[in-house]
C-alpha cells in the first residue's frame, strides 16, 4: 500500500515537473494540485494558447490516482479570468476559425468538467465572459469579497462558446440562465452566492487563500479513491443526451454570432476603450 501511494506521489511530482506551460503555473502538494492562470497583464484573458495548456494539464493530471482537489484560480488581484483574448482573437472572423475557437474552448473546459477529482474555482478577481464559463466548469466556486461573476457575452453580441450555457442552466434553471445572459451584468458576490453561482465568499478580514484552505480541507482527510468515486457520481447525474444537444446547439449559435458584424463593432469598441 505505501508503495502505491509513493509512486503516485512520485508520478504527480514528476508530471507536474513536466509539464511545460506559459499561460499556466502549476504545483503539486499533498494530494493537491494547483493550477494558475498565469497572465496578469492581460486580466488572465483565455488566449487560444491558454485553452489548449488547461486541456494539456488537467488531461496529463487525469491519471495521477493521488490528487484529491484541484484549485483553478488566477495571478494577480484584478481577474480570475477576463474573457477570451480580444487583440489575439481579433484575426479569428472565418466561420472555420469560429468553429475551430469552440472546439479548443470547449475541450479545454470538458477536460476540467470531466477531470476525476474535485476541482474548486478560487476567484481572486471577475470572472467574465469565457472566464464565468470556465468557473461554472469547477465543481466548486470560492470567491474574495471583491470578486464577482458575469456572464457578459451579450455586450458582444455573442452567445456563450464554452459549454457554458449548459453549466449556468444546470446551477439556475434555463429561465434564470437566460436572464441573466441576456442581462450581462456582473455579478457582486453576495449575489452570485444567492443564486448558487457561489458556494462560499471571504469574510470581512478572510483572505482568499484561507477559504480556500479552509473549503478543501475536509476533501483532503478523505481517501483519493473516496474523492474520484463521489466526482464520478456526480457526473453520472447528468443528462449525457441534453448536453450533448445543447453544446451541438450551442456550437452553431456560437458559429453565427462570432461572425456577426454586431459582434465585431462591440469588439472594436470594446478594444479602442481599452487602448
Amino acid at each position: 500500500m505505501t508503495a502505491t501511494v509513493t509512486s503516485a506521489v512520485t508520478s504527480a511530482t514528476a508530471i507536474a515537473a513536466s509539464v511545460a506551460t506559459r499561460q499556466l503555473r502549476v504545483a503539486v502538494a499533498g494530494g493537491r494540485l494547483d493550477v494558475t492562470l498565469d497572465r496578469p497583464q492581460a486580466r488572465n484573458a483565455l488566449s487560444v494558447d491558454t485553452l489548449r495548456e488547461l486541456e494539456m494539464v488537467f488531461t496529463r493530471f487525469a491519471a495521477v490516482p493521488d490528487i484529491c482537489v484541484v484549485v483553478l484560480t488566477g495571478a494577480g488581484d484584478r481577474a480570475f479570468a477576463a474573457g477570451g483574448d480580444l487583440k489575439e482573437l481579433d484575426a479569428h472572423r472565418s466561420e472555420a476559425q469560429a468553429g475551430a475557437l469552440f472546439d479548443t474552448g470547449r475541450a479545454a473546459l470538458d477536460a476540467v468538467r470531466r477531470f476525476p477529482a474535485p476541482v474548486v474555482a478560487a476567484l481572486n478577481g471577475v470572472a467574465l465572459g469565457g472566464g464565468a464559463e470556465l468557473s461554472m466548469a469547477c465543481d466548486f466556486r470560492l470567491a474574495a469579497a471583491h470578486a464577482g461573476i458575469g456572464f457578459v457575452q451579450a455586450q458582444l453580441a455573442l452567445t456563450t462558446g464554452f459549454g457554458g450555457c449548459a453549466d449556468l442552466q444546470a446551477v439556475v434553471g434555463p429561465r434564470k440562465a437566460m436572464g441573466l445572459m441576456l442581462a450581462a451584468q456582473l455579478l457582486k458576490p453576495a449575489e452570485a452566492e444567492r443564486l448558487g453561482l457561489l458556494d462560499a465568499v471571504a469574510g470581512e478580514g478572510e483572505s482568499l487563500d484561507a477559504l480556500v484552505d479552509r473549503f478543501v480541507a475536509p476533501i483532503l482527510a478523505r481517501p483519493p479513491a473516496l474523492a474520484r468515486d463521489l466526482k464520478a457520481m456526480a457526473l453520472a447525474g447528468m443528462d449525457p443526451a441534453r448536453r450533448a444537444a445543447l453544446s451541438a446547439e450551442e456550437r452553431a449559435r456560437f458559429i453565427r454570432a462570432w461572425t456577426s458584424q454586431e459582434h465585431w463593432v462591440a469588439a472594436e469598441r470594446m478594444l479602442a476603450r481599452r487602448s
